[in-house]
């Protein structure tokens, strides 16, 4: 047989796989996981209110968005619009379709993230370059990190799939996912990021844990990340090594130190927690909030849910954070029952992204952990980030079309 023969029965194989696929899918299609779909479209909705609550004193107040008190809820909502359109897209395709995107997914995520380390060619605020320009939009920005997450889950998800049993192996199951992981992580910190390198990092393990790696490194990655976390909170490790060291500081005791310190570095802290604490049981009411005028910085992005907390207060507060884990919940059930492994792993992939990006929100809001500068999904401003999170959702319930129907007792 020579070589172009081989290529061509190779096409015609994978072409004969790929029409028993969709046979498959056609056939076993059902309708969408209304659960999950109703507890999204939920969270949405109320994000979006808190949003135009906690943003309008500041665009009212700002030049940018040339005084307009409905600036930042306009542009969310464009996006939601836009996210809602691509999310029921992406619900009605065959997401076995997806495997033949994982590749270009992860190098497109690659290049992006080295694009926004050029000098000249990211855009830099508050210190941190994590924003590359739109072409042809004015103002159209978006973060190569919130790619890079969506990238990471299609990726994974197909290579684990494919490999199986190699998965318990270090050269070729071990090896080249955690050396991949590293890169896209190390890339995403360099911006600097770490709490989007802590979600990537996080998600993908957790997909490796999923996927059957062996025990062993599963035990050394926990002891890893148990003395890592140690070393930079309770001792001296990060002030020598890392510009984070002032965080570590802040978080231990943000009311403490001299007036300047309090000012530059703690501000942001006492201010969430003055902002939390003043919502007391049931809160001051929605749209009442005193701290999101301009004493709370960032109160209609990483810090909207302690306008939450001010507003609806603990009782509020806690009823969100149930819709996020009853969310959280249903993905998990739907990856459990998913039809095959391809579909199990980026259910697993997409629900621990928005369990751990819930969970780090809310604990920097209340100073449970140090502040890392992460947005809360569906609440926080960022449309990039919005519409991205509601493809994942997308393909979330394009999985549960095709979970197996329960058999009849």
């Amino acid at each position: 047989m020579t070589k172009a023969e081989y290529k061509q029965r190779k096409r015609l194989r994978e072409r004969e796989e790929r029409r028993k696929r969709q046979e498959a899918w056609e056939a076993a299609r059902g309708p969408l996981d209304l659960p999950f779909l109703l507890l999204a479209l939920l969270l949405l909705g109320i994000g979006l209110i808190m949003l135009l609550s906690a943003s309008f004193p500041s665009a009212q107040a700002s030049k940018s968005s040339n005084y307009d008190p409905l600036y930042y809820f306009k542009r969310q909502a464009m996006f939601g619009a836009l996210g809602l359109f691509a999310m029921f897209t992406v619900s009605k395709i065959n997401y076995e379709r997806f495997r033949g995107l994982a590749k270009l997914g992860i190098i497109v995520s690659i290049v992006l993230l080295v694009l926004v380390l050029i000098p000249g060619v990211g855009i830099t605020r508050n210190g941190a370059t994590r924003w590359l320009g739109i072409p042809g939009i004015q103002a159209g920005q978006f973060q190569p990190s919130e790619v890079a997450k969506l990238g990471i889950i299609v990726y994974f998800a197909e290579s684990i799939s494919q490999k199986r049993e190699k998965m318990r192996t270090f050269r070729e199951g071990f090896l080249p996912h955690i050396l991949l992981l590293g890169v896209i992580a190390g890339l995403t910190l360099k911006e600097p990021h770490l709490s989007g390198a802590i979600l990537i990092f996080g998600m993908g393990a957790a997909m490796m844990v999923v996927g059957g790696i062996h025990w062993g490194w599963i035990a050394a990655g926990v002891g890893t990340v148990g003395v890592g976390g140690y070393l930079m909170l309770f001792t001296d490790l990060m002030a020598k090594i890392d510009y984070n060291a002032a965080r570590i500081t802040v978080w231990r005791d943000p009311f403490g130190g001299d007036l300047e310190f309090r000012r530059k570095y703690a501000y942001q802290t006492i201010q969430s927690l003055i902002t939390v604490g003043s919502g007391g049981l049931l809160g001051v009411g929605l749209g009442k909030s005193r701290q999101k005028f301009m004493f709370l910085p960032e109160e209609h992005n990483d810090f909207i849910f302690a306008v939450v907390f001010e507003e609806l207060g603990l009782v509020g507060a806690t009823m969100i954070m149930i819709l996020f884990a009853l969310l959280i919940i249903r993905g998990f059930w739907i990856a459990i029952h998913a039809r095959d492994r391809f579909g199990s792993l980026m259910a697993v992939g997409v629900t621990t992204q928005i369990a751990l990006q819930a969970f780090l929100n809310i604990a920097v809001v209340t100073n449970l952990i140090p502040n890392t500068g992460i947005s809360l999904p569906f609440f926080s401003y960022g449309g990039t980030a919005l519409a991205i999170q509601l493809v994942e959702i997308g393909i979330v319930l394009s999985v549960s079309r095709q979970m197996p129907a329960p058999k009849a007792g």
